[in-house]
């Protein structure tokens, strides 16, 4: 219906129409390769279908608004091996054609989830990560907490002579970081990542397609841990 390739996948598309004679809307929420995220629910007049891998749990959705919702576990919630589903029931049976047994989401129902081996520790590790999230506060406070930690970067990278954001502001994902140098600092990219990782900061470099700089800064990720990176970051300005 939209896209922002022209800009670099930089924004999430506005003002688009969804027609009225396609069978779902889909969407993927945040977007970890160019930082952008959808934080809403859309408004849509067709069955309404996201995949919400990388930041579901961070904040309140409005699930009655879709038909279905699927994530992988590994970004929020548990290690890998295991994937959420939230599926209406009216959403259920309407295929035509064959499909393997596995990709029809009644087989799961019917078996409880477990028509299959089911993985046994990210399916606890998911267990006690929900409870913990209870604990905090619920999903509210989660939010509350990313927004703190992404504004603290954010403002970072906003006051900083050397770096970037490459996202739109309206649309900057909190769960993704992503930043470059400005054009007359390219050269030190390389550099600032030795810096970084001298400092015990691994795992910043940008997507092998876009190049730059990303941090991930999951719900997992505490307050310090960002805060040390903005420290790393003035102080390798500081240098230059």
């Amino acid at each position: 219906v939209a896209s922002s390739k022209e800009a670099n996948f930089s924004y999430i598309p506005k003002g688009y129409t969804v027609p009225d004679d396609v069978d779902y809307f889909h969407f993927t929420s945040n977007n970890t390769i160019y930082g952008t995220e959808m934080r809403f629910d859309p408004d849509v007049n067709v069955p309404l279908v996201a995949d919400m891998s990388s930041d579901i749990f961070s904040r309140p959705i409005d699930v009655s608004k879709y038909n279905v919702i699927y994530a992988g576990a590994q970004k929020n919630l548990a290690p890998a091996g295991v994937t959420i589903v939230i599926v209406k029931e009216e959403a259920l049976g309407h295929v035509d054609r064959a499909i393997p047994t596995m990709l029809d989401y009644r087989t799961h129902i019917k078996k409880g989830s477990m028509f299959n081996t089911p993985p046994c520790l990210p399916i606890y590790s998911a267990l006690q990560t929900l409870k913990y999230y209870k604990e905090m506060g619920g999903i509210k406070e989660m939010e509350k907490r990313d927004l703190e930690k992404a504004a603290i970067l954010y403002d970072a990278i906003d006051s900083s002579k050397i770096f970037v954001g490459t996202a739109a502001h309206e649309d900057r994902s909190i769960m993704n970081v992503c930043f470059v140098m400005k054009e007359e600092y390219k050269d030190l990219e390389s550099e600032f990542i030795e810096f970084a990782s001298s400092q015990g900061m691994v795992g910043i470099k940008g997507h092998r397609s876009v190049g730059g700089f990303r941090a991930s800064i999951y719900n997992a990720m505490p307050k310090l841990s960002v805060e040390a990176l903005v420290a790393t970051m003035k102080e390798f300005e500081k240098k230059h």
